[in-house]
C-alpha cells in the first residue's frame, strides 16, 4: 500500500522536515510527500485505485495509534492501492473537500502549524507500520 503525504506550504530546512526525513525512512510502505503552494494548486489524483482520501482536521475523528494502525491493516487487507493524507494550510480544508474525503481525523482539539502535523503524521505512520508488523507496543493492553 502506498502512502502518499500532500500537504500545502513548503516545509524547507527545518526541524520538522528532519522529522518527517527520519520518520520516513523508517516506514515500511512506500512513501511519497506531495507539497503544494499556501493557496492554489490543486493534490495530484491518487496514482492507484482503490484509494482513500484522509484530510486532517480539527472537525476530524480522534484515533489512538492502535485505532490508526487498525484502519490502516483493514485497508491494506482490503486492497486499497494508496492512502493519501492530505494536510491543509493555516485555514485548514473547505467544506467541499471534507465531504468529498474517506475519512477526517485529528491529533486532539488543540491547533496544530501545520508543519508540524507532518512530522506528527510522519510518526503516527510509523507507528502503525511497527504495530502492524508485530512489533511489541508499550502502550498496549
Amino acid at each position: 500500500m502506498k502512502i502518499n503525504i500532500v500537504a500545502r506550504g513548503k516545509i524547507g530546512r527545518s526541524p520538522e522536515a528532519e522529522l518527517v526525513e527520519r520518520y520516513a525512512k523508517r516506514i515500511s510502505w512506500p512513501l511519497k510527500v506531495t507539497e503544494l503552494p499556501d493557496t492554489g494548486g490543486t493534490a495530484p489524483p491518487p496514482s492507484a485505485t482503490p484509494s482513500r482520501d484522509v484530510l486532517l482536521d480539527e472537525r476530524g475523528r480522534q484515533l489512538s495509534s492502535e485505532e490508526f494502525a487498525e484502519l490502516l491493516g483493514r485497508w491494506r487487507d482490503e486492497g486499497v492501492r494508496e492512502v493519501r493524507f492530505l494536510i491543509g494550510a493555516a485555514d485548514g480544508h473547505g467544506d467541499a473537500m471534507r465531504s468529498e474525503a474517506d475519512l477526517l481525523i485529528a491529533f486532539g482539539a488543540m491547533t496544530w502549524p501545520h508543519m508540524m502535523a507532518r512530522a506528527m503524521l510522519a510518526e503516527q505512520l510509523w507507528r502503525a507500520s511497527s504495530i502492524l508488523a508485530g512489533h511489541p507496543y508499550h502502550r498496549s493492553g
